[in-house]
């Protein structure tokens, strides 16, 4: 039995964000509850990446003893550490869908698909 973590093969995404990266509606409830808790004083960049770095943490934590992992577990702390990523882009005023795009397209230029395609080295050893 595969794993319940295992990478598709397929291509797809099983549908669950390829049409909605980082919502709109998502990012401003995310506002809103901060705007709510008066925390947003609390959120600069640098304890926003310290919460990346923690939660990111927990989230491997999940896989320490079981490769498979907790799924629940693995969805809170994936979101923890989606949520700070969030804020902390809100925070730089930077847009997370654009990042991530442009980030992509840059990716694409390193990992051609003719040379990466089925392989896990770095760019620089294709």
């Amino acid at each position: 039995m595969a794993a319940p973590f295992a990478p598709r093969t397929d291509g797809s995404h099983g549908g669950c964000y390829r049409d909605r990266m980082p919502s709109r509606d998502v990012r401003e409830e995310l506002a809103a509850f901060v705007a709510e808790r008066d925390w947003a004083q609390f959120h600069t960049p640098e304890n926003l990446a310290k919460s990346i770095a923690i939660e990111a943490g927990e989230l491997l934590e999940c896989f320490q003893w079981d490769a498979e992992g907790d799924l629940e577990l693995v969805q809170a702390e994936l979101a923890d550490v989606l949520t700070y990523c969030l804020l902390l882009a809100e925070r730089l005023g930077v847009d997370p869908d654009g990042i991530v795009l442009d980030k992509l397209a840059v990716t694409r230029t390193k990992y051609p698909i003719d040379k990466a395609r089925g392989r896990s080295a770095r760019y620089d050893a294709l």
